[in-house]
């Protein structure tokens, strides 16, 4: 289409990662209004259908971090308002969002996952906590990680070093999400692959390595000075090639579109552990995607902005 486009960013929400996804949305508006397009950052609340039938934008790039921005629920919603929309369809977000049916997925597909068992909170109750969580310690060995079944940015996420440790875990998980994963604790170089689909094949950018100062939590992910990044990945050449072979395998398996991250922990093995795949990753200072897009853009002699209007038109023109 001929002149700028109008963008409409959803970001905020009522999720726990609300602060997260403002902080998004700002930082993405700020890089396409400097691209010359006209882009507004509208709130997921009651005024949002009537804002969007003010706005009418070419093309809604949702970052709604959390379940109702990556389960598919926001984006059924865009399909029934009929407006163009960067991120993955509806019933791939569902399958993404969910750990333990993602993760069932891709080791079907034959990708390497950590082993784990999913266990809801009504469940722990009925059953007996004690004896479920005798269960975990018989079945795991420590370190094992805690996290929700659904949702991003560490929350609720817990490396438990000894069995002392369990009880707090599942408590601190439960207060994210009625389903807890425990799961096997994968040791290794921690890395960040993105992937951008705006034709036919996925195409991974480069990987970023994640070194920080105690767990990658909330804090590290937010806040500077936890956290050191490395893009590209300090990694061999076989082994950039393996993260990512498999971010990509995982885009296509899960029937992802546009856009993805997916975080892996590659072991002394050089095999590349999937840990999550993320359908609408953060674009603050410190997220990973705008790091790797960063990265690509010098590796191909481009600017992200180039690679941001790439994904946009794509969107667009998928619905023309």
């Amino acid at each position: 289409m001929s002149g700028p486009l109008t963008v409409a960013i959803l970001a905020g929400g009522l999720t726990h990662e609300r602060e997260v996804s403002l902080h998004s949305g700002r930082r993405l508006a700020a890089v396409l209004s400097e691209a010359g397009m006209h882009v507004k950052v509208l709130d997921v609340d009651a005024n949002l259908l009537q804002s969007l039938k003010s706005m009418q934008p070419d093309v809604v790039w949702p970052l709604i971090h959390g379940s109702t921005g990556e389960d598919g629920s926001l984006q059924s919603l865009l399909e029934l308002v009929g407006v163009p929309y960067v991120g993955t369809p509806p019933a791939a977000c569902r399958i993404a969002s969910d750990k333990a049916v993602a993760g069932a997925v891709l080791s079907t597909a034959g990708l390497n996952v950590p082993d784990s068992v999913t266990i809801p909170q009504k469940l722990f109750r009925e059953v007996g906590v004690g004896q479920v969580l005798d269960l975990i310690k018989a079945r795991f060995d420590f370190p094992l990680v805690v996290k929700p079944a659904q949702g991003g940015s560490a929350l609720g996420v817990t490396i438990v070093a000894s069995a002392a440790g369990l009880p707090r875990a599942m408590v601190d998980c439960f207060a994210y999400d009625e389903r807890a994963r425990v799961e096997q604790y994968i040791e290794g170089a921690e890395v960040a692959v993105s992937v951008v689909q705006t034709g036919s094949e996925p195409r991974a950018l480069p990987p970023v390595e994640i070194a920080a100062d105690g767990p990658y939590d909330y804090d590290a992910r937010y806040f500077a000075g936890r956290a050191e990044y490395f893009v590209p990945a300090r990694l061999s050449e076989e082994d950039t090639a393996a993260v990512k072979e498999a971010a990509e395998r995982a885009h296509l398996v899960l029937g992802l579109r546009y856009l993805s991250r997916t975080d892996i922990i590659l072991d002394d093995a050089g095999r590349a552990w999937i840990l999550d795949v993320n359908v609408a990753p953060g674009m603050t200072e410190t997220s990973l995607f705008p790091q790797a897009a960063t990265a690509d853009a010098l590796e191909s002699d481009t600017t992200v902005d180039d690679l941001y209007v790439e994904i946009l038109n794509a969107a667009l023109t998928d619905r023309q």
